[in-house]
């Protein structure tokens, strides 16, 4: 059910992606009254060129967190995609007064002093790491085909191949810090993509199953915002209220 007032949503996208890849569902929150940011975090999308061994899950909170303050946004219903969910972890570490609600879009979910290579299995782990190359000084994980993300629309597929750039090695790596429990008490929701489930993310979904977070579906791939923008929109605005 459409939310009854305006809302105002901060979606952050995930690994190797950028704000570009929120593009559909935020045209349609938008044309329905809704204020809509989507930054792109360092070294990402527009901003891969400041890429940098420097850029960790931390770094990308502060990306997120600055927004929020120099947006002057408060009531936010932040949402994280993958990768995208620790930052949101870390945002709301800093500045939970500013947050409505917490959504966790088939993300990953590390507690403090925990990195997101911790919470994958460890031969996923393993082989990621395995893989990692050197892109300007800085290591990195090779970008995945889109099919990777569960995207099987040819010109879906095409679109998101062209905007991918390599994920640095240490946003995986690198511990986040928190100073209180995941969400800082704040209400939060997880969406599973169940069609198909994405193996490396099912500790993070026990986690939330755990902690008695309302879990939600949506049947498509990893990449709802990009093979399925208008049920995706419309469970945000739900979740909204």
């Amino acid at each position: 059910m459409p939310a009854t007032r305006s809302r105002t949503f901060v979606l952050v996208h995930g690994a190797w992606h950028g704000g570009w890849c929120w593009r559909r569902v935020v045209d349609l929150l938008r044309a329905r009254g809704h204020e809509v940011l989507a930054p792109t975090l360092t070294g990402l999308g527009e901003r891969s060129h400041l890429l940098s061994p420097d850029i960790d899950v931390n770094l990308h909170g502060r990306d997120v967190t600055n927004v929020l303050r120099f947006e002057d946004l408060d009531d936010v219903v932040l949402v994280g995609h993958s990768y995208g969910g620790p930052v949101i972890s870390g945002v709301a570490d800093a500045e939970p007064a500013r947050i409505r609600h917490l959504v966790y879009l088939d993300s990953g979910i590390v507690e403090d002093g925990q990195a997101l290579l911790d919470r994958l299995p460890p031969e996923v782990a393993a082989q990621r790491v395995a893989a990692a190359i050197d892109v300007d000084g800085t290591r990195c994980f090779p970008v995945p085909p889109a099919a990777a993300f569960g995207v099987t629309d040819l010109d879906d597929a095409a679109w998101v191949e062209r905007h991918l750039v390599p994920q640095p090695l240490n946003t995986f790596k690198a511990p986040i810090a928190l100073s209180g429990p995941v969400g800082n008490g704040r209400p939060a929701t997880y969406i599973v993509c169940s069609d198909p489930v994405y193996p490396p993310l099912e500790a993070s979904r026990q986690w939330a199953r755990d902690a008695g977070w309302p879990i939600r579906e949506i049947a498509t791939g990893h990449d709802a915002m990009v093979s399925a923008a208008a049920p995706l929109a419309d469970m945000l605005e739900d979740i909204a209220g």
